[in-house]
Parts: C-alpha cells; sequence; structure tokens
C-alpha cells in the first residue's frame, strides 16, 4: 500500500523514501529533542512525529542514542569565529559562546546525550564536534591568526593544543557537573592555561641519536715474548 505524507498508507500518495523520509525523521528527532530532552526521547514518539513506522528508523539508526545523536546534529550552528585583533580576546569570546551554548537547554540536551555515550569512542567524537565549539575549525582559524601575527609559535598551530581551553570548560560541565561557569574561570583558563602554552610552545629539543650498539671491544692479543 501507498504511504502518505504522514507516512500512512491508503490515500494513494507517493511513498517517501531514502533521503525524503530520513530527513523527515531527523527533523521529527530533533523536535522531540527541543520538546522534551533526550531522556523524553523514544522511537515511538518519533516515529508518529514523522508519520512513520519504528522499523523505518531501526533501518537508518541502531538505537535512540545513535538516533538522539543524528537529531542533535541537525540542530548544531557554524560558529563564526571572533576576530578581536588579539589571541587573547579571540580566546576569550569563544569560550564564552560556548559557555552561553553549555548552559543552555540545547546545552543540556548535549549533557544527556555525552552521559549517555558513556565510554563509545565514535559516538563522543560526534558529540564532541558539535559541542557548541562546532569543532576544532574555529579554534584552529583563531590560533593561525595569532601566528601570523606573531603571538604564537607556529609550532602551536595543532589541533589538540588549539582546543584545550574548550576541554577545560567542557571539564567544568561534563566533570564538576557545574550548570554555567563564570566568567572568572574562563578567564583563568585562557590567562593560566591556554596563553602560557601556546605562546611557550615551540619546536621539540633535538634528541641525540641512540648510540648504534657495537659489540665490546676487546684488547688486542699480543704474542708472548
Amino acid at each position: 500500500m501507498a504511504e502518505d505524507a504522514k507516512g500512512q498508507p491508503g490515500t494513494g500518495q507517493t511513498r517517501r523514501r531514502g533521503a525524503v523520509l530520513e530527513e523527515a525523521i531527523l527533523r521529527a528527532a530533533a523536535e522531540e529533542l527541543t520538546a522534551s530532552g533526550y531522556a523524553g526521547l523514544t522511537m515511538d514518539k518519533v516515529a508518529a512525529r514523522a508519520g512513520t513506522n519504528k522499523n523505518a528508523l531501526y533501518r537508518r539508526w541502531p538505537n535512540r542514542l545513535a538516533l538522539g545523536i543524528a537529531a542533535y546534529r541537525q540542530l548544531a550552528t557554524t560558529v563564526q569565529p571572533p576576530d578581536t585583533g588579539t589571541l587573547r580576546g579571540d580566546t576569550l569570546e569563544l569560550l564564552r559562546l560556548a559557555n552561553r551554548n553549555w548552559s543552555s537547554p540545547f546545552g543540556a540536551i548535549l549533557r544527556e546525550l555525552l552521559s549517555a555515550a558513556g565510554g563509545a569512542a565514535e559516538l563522543l567524537g560526534q558529540l564532541q564536534d558539535q559541542s557548541g565549539d562546532a569543532g576544532t575549525a574555529p579554534w584552529l582559524t583563531v590560533l593561525g591568526r595569532a601566528v601570523a601575527r606573531g603571538e604564537a609559535a607556529p609550532e602551536a598551530l595543532h589541533p589538540r593544543v588549539a582546543t584545550v581551553a574548550m576541554v577545560l570548560l567542557r571539564n567544568e560541565f561534563v566533570t564538576r557537573g557545574v550548570p554555567t561557569a563564570p566568567d572568572d574561570v574562563l578567564v583563568e583558563i585562557v590567562d593560566e592555561v591556554y596563553l602560557p602554552l601556546v605562546r611557550h610552545r615551540g619546536p621539540a629539543p633535538h634528541q641525540p641519536a641512540a648510540p648504534s650498539a657495537r659489540p665490546e671491544s676487546r684488547p688486542e692479543a699480543r704474542p708472548e715474548p
């Protein structure tokens, strides 16, 4: 039987398939996340809102966590890197933006998803790419400008270095469980950790090559007189 615009059979309308149906499901899941959070997200509710059946969901996502993460990524927005003219100013602006996001209902959904993901590395990676800082791109942009201005060494332009400040802020929410980070904590992260790290990071010191293993030298045998 044909599926109508709401996914119900019997009206003769074209059955939704492929990307069209997937988009409808993700839109419905995002609406459910916004309305009820991850705790209230169920496959039944999403299927009903999307006008389809649960089988259509399970063919694309193995469980509600995978669907919740996919829906959350639909909600995430691109962050435009600030350009205050200084590395300190740019970093503080990015942290303040992320702090507002993590403190919002949107951030609460993210924290629920992170907690549910537990130790699933692949799922955690998908979430961390959309955790209010929109991944490493804006941080690398900000740090790249600082390198061009001479505020940081080129060796500092590394994803792990660039995102240290964001990781420390994330720790305030995920590990400490704070509802929001006070501004003095953001300033401390920037002034006491981030700026010293990127300004003092230089090329790795030269390590002398390990001496090659040689057989122990022995004195030459001399003929007895």
